[in-house]
């Protein structure tokens, strides 16, 4: 034998060999893909009854965020009604009813004063920017001592 002609054995086993380890990585590959294919149509069987589940639910909630809004409309009329007629009720007796409440203190107060025999003397007040201040109060100087 002639070193080209084992050269070339080595070469051909060398083909050989690498060919070999071809086949058996593309067998492996092809069971991967098996076993991919498979979990995919196992997670298709099941994600489509999920998917349907779920736009059912989602179905259900719009459903019933329907029923809120057209509740919250009632409300918010019922609401506005509400406020109007206090509004109506506050013009109509208000007014009427301030006169005859100041009309009734001031008969009591006139009534009382007479039974007593002496008129009721308040004590004098001063009036300062909305505010009542009592007299004991006036008299105080600057540093809260009473003159």
């Amino acid at each position: 034998m002639s070193g080209g002609e084992v050269a070339g054995i080595l070469v051909a086993v060398f083909w050989a060999i690498l060919v070999s380890f071809l086949a058996v990585a593309l067998a492996r590959l092809a069971q991967t893909l098996k076993a991919t294919t498979k979990l995919v149509a196992d997670v298709t069987d099941q994600a489509v009854p999920l998917l349907a589940d779920a736009s059912q639910a989602v179905r259900s909630a719009q459903t019933q965020i329907d029923r809120v809004d057209a509740i919250a409309s009632d409300v918010q009329e019922v609401t506005s009604n509400a406020s109007a007629l206090s509004t109506t009720v506050a013009s109509t007796f208000g007014g009427p009813l301030v006169k005859v409440a100041a009309f009734g203190y001031g008969v009591r107060r006139a009534l009382g004063g007479r039974k007593e025999g002496v008129p009721e003397k308040s004590p004098r007040r001063t009036v300062i920017v909305g505010r009542t201040v009592p007299a004991a109060r006036r008299k105080r100087n600057p540093r809260g001592k009473r003159d």
